[in-house]
């Protein structure tokens, strides 16, 4: 009689133990995966941010230099771009993150004009100067 009690004494503490193990292996991954979509949304959002600087900065080095200058680049447009808007002397990202949605607007010292795609990927724009304004046109 004696022996069946330390025997159920004995799975009772390792129900325990597992139990506890489980718990903590579960914690650990769902803190992972917190970070890793936190991660992955900076790193979105920086590179749109990286998109639009490029542009700009060459498109106020192009108007500056005047007509008829012109010049191509490539620039990286990450996933997760809902919209791109090219309004006055300004770009805006509408984007799409793990926790909603995110606008972000890059200002320009020149006007912009032109349509940029919000398809994924390495894009080709031609930058070209004209006399009271920036075209941007986006190639293949």
């Amino acid at each position: 009689m004696l022996m069946s009690g330390r025997r159920g004494q004995v799975s009772t503490e390792y129900l325990i133990i597992v139990g506890f193990v489980v718990f903590l292996v579960i914690s650990i991954l769902g803190l992972g995966l917190f970070y890793s979509n936190s991660i992955s949304d900076r790193i979105k959002l920086d590179q749109a941010g990286n998109y639009a600087k490029k542009i700009i900065s060459t498109a106020e080095s192009v108007f500056f230099q005047g007509e008829p200058s012109r010049v191509t680049i490539n620039a990286y447009l990450p996933s997760g771009v809902q919209e791109i808007k090219v309004e006055g002397k300004s770009i805006v990202f509408n984007i799409s993150t793990s926790s909603g949605g995110e606008v972000l607007s890059y200002e320009s010292k020149v006007p912009l004009e032109g349509d940029l795609t919000k398809t994924e990927g390495v894009k080709k724009i031609q930058i070209i100067a004209l006399e009271d304004k920036v075209k941007l046109i986006e190639g293949q």
